[in-house]
């Protein structure tokens, strides 16, 4: 029987001292590289350095030093099949492989990060390891995370570890060298200056955030899976207050941090069921909140809110005194105010970074047997580019809540017909089969709270295919319409703003939303 042989080479060293007394306390020979080894040896634990395993220094400041035989041999080796062949090469058996990789994905996450230092943090030699010793799993425990040292010191404190544990740990080893290939591979994709960005095959590196209590319904089960980097706002949401979030918690966030980034003006969304159901500008959070919630409080009763600017106390007691909230997404809140949050610990408050929702630049969405990815939608619209295609052209005041309004739009699920005015959102048609009946729904919406719409502005996030839709938001006097245009019966609809006196301009531009 040989002296058990552990060979731990790690850039991440939490653990490692009281991982690496217990080993030897056991009778472990401890192999090790030159930071790990150095590491060590400060500490009083006696270690074999690698070089004197294979013969061989560190080469290229420390690029070669464990792809030897040596190492590799004493990984693969098979019990009963390979005996004679590391006799003849005087290679020893390693038992225990202790290994996690360069910090590549903190290396490029940042800001001033230079591509010679992201290349210089691909870890070669680890990787090959743990894949040896993972393949290897039959006799080699491989360990890959810190978090798993406590059960491996007890586990090999009684002997052999157990198959079921090697395998365990043999699969999460594949995983981490996996997800550490793709974060790699999404670096060197994406720091292209040319080409496109759908690769193939498509290798993403998700890390689980965090299980969720369930999904869309209580019989299913769901997680949080985080990107690589921080560049998405969802999984960078900092929770300051509140219960865990669920599955639908983070889809309305995602939905109305994608909405709020529309504005520079302090600006309210209200999300529920991942449409916005009030939108509007204000001079302050205060009087945004107000305007949206108008707009539908009965859809906004257990929605999500976003606010663009820090959450203040006055803001947050109006929320609270008028409604059911689940989730509050702000950029930030004052202590105060956190304070008077306690007060109701059944209410999420979470701060989210402008920038990570900004920099959110694709989507990927599941379908029975496969992913679709697309960018998302962060057109912006130009006015320059806008046709007035009526007798009648939008007023300067017009035109701002066209603007307005056509950002909303964007972010309401199709079919989508947005009422606005003074920049606060009047009535909501979303999700409807036909664009006359989402022309009908945003009315009623408006009818029920008592919203007038004379003078009001019209967004539709495609082309009206038939003039009716028009003729709708003109019964209740809208006096502008704001659409892409591109049906082929544009010239009708023309002729029913003109018939109406309504000035409509065309955008060009689509904003379909499934």
């Amino acid at each position: 029987m040989h002296r058990r042989r552990a060979l731990i080479s790690v850039s991440d060293k939490t653990g490692l001292a009281d991982f690496a007394r217990t080993l030897a306390t056991l009778e472990f020979e401890i192999i090790s590289t030159g930071g790990t080894a150095a590491a060590l040896w400060e500490i009083g634990i006696s270690v074999t350095e690698v070089g004197k395993v294979t013969g061989f220094p560190e080469l290229m400041n420390g690029r070669v030093k464990t792809l030897h035989p040596k190492i590799h041999g004493g990984l693969l080796a098979r019990k009963g099949v390979d005996d004679e062949v590391l006799r003849q090469h005087g290679i020893d058996w390693i038992d225990l492989l202790v290994v996690n990789l360069y910090p590549f994905e903190r290396t490029v996450d940042r800001q001033d990060c230079t591509d010679q230092e992201a290349i210089e943090n691909i870890d070669v030699g680890g990787p090959a390891m743990l894949r040896a010793g993972a393949k290897n799993h039959e006799r080699v425990t491989v360990v890959s995370d810190p978090a798993d040292y406590a059960r491996v010191l007890e586990a090999v404190n009684h002997g052999p570890t157990s198959d079921a544990l090697r395998r365990e740990l043999a699969a999460k080893a594949f995983a981490h060298t996996a997800r550490y290939d793709a974060l790699i591979s999404q670096y060197l994709a994406r720091s292209q200056q040319a080409g496109t960005p759908f690769s193939s095959p498509l290798v993403l590196g998700l890390e689980r955030d965090q299980e969720l209590r369930y999904g869309e319904n209580p019989h299913q089960q769901a997680a949080l899976y985080r990107p690589f980097s921080s560049g998405s706002a969802v999984s960078a949401l900092v929770q300051l207050q509140g219960k865990p979030l669920s599955y639908n918690n983070l889809l309305d966030a995602d939905a109305a941090l994608t909405c709020i980034a529309e504005f520079t003006e302090p600006a309210c969304v209200i999300v529920k069921h991942t449409n916005p159901c009030g939108v509007a500008i204000g001079a302050d959070s205060l009087n945004a909140y107000e305007l949206a919630y108008r707009t539908d409080p009965a859809s906004a009763f257990g929605g999500v809110i976003a606010l663009n600017r820090p959450l203040d106390v006055t803001t947050a007691a109006a929320i609270l005194e008028r409604q059911f909230v689940e989730l509050i997404l702000v950029p930030d809140a004052d202590a105060a105010t956190l304070a008077r949050l306690r007060k109701k610990p059944g209410v999420r408050l979470l701060s989210y970074a402008r920038d990570a929702v900004e920099n959110a630049a694709w989507e990927l969405r599941s379908i029975q047997g496969g992913l679709l990815m697309q960018q998302r939608d962060r057109e912006v619209l130009d006015p320059l580019k806008l046709r007035v295609v009526t007798e009648k052209a939008p007023t300067p005041k017009q035109l701002r809540d066209l603007r307005f309004a056509w950002s909303v739009a964007k972010h309401v699920k199709s079919n989508a017909i947005v009422y606005a005015k003074n920049g606060a959102t009047l009535g909501i048609g979303a999700g409807q089969t036909s664009r006359v009946m989402s022309a009908r729904v945003a009315g009623l919406k408006a009818r029920d709270e008592k919203l007038s719409l004379r003078g009001a502005v019209m967004a539709s996030d495609a082309f009206f295919p038939f003039r009716d839709g028009l003729d709708v938001g003109a019964k209740r006097h809208i006096r502008a319409v704001i659409q892409p245009g591109g049906s082929m019966r544009d010239e009708e609809v023309i002729e029913a703003a003109n018939e109406h006196g309504i000035a409509m301009v065309f955008t060009g531009v689509r904003h379909f939303r499934h």
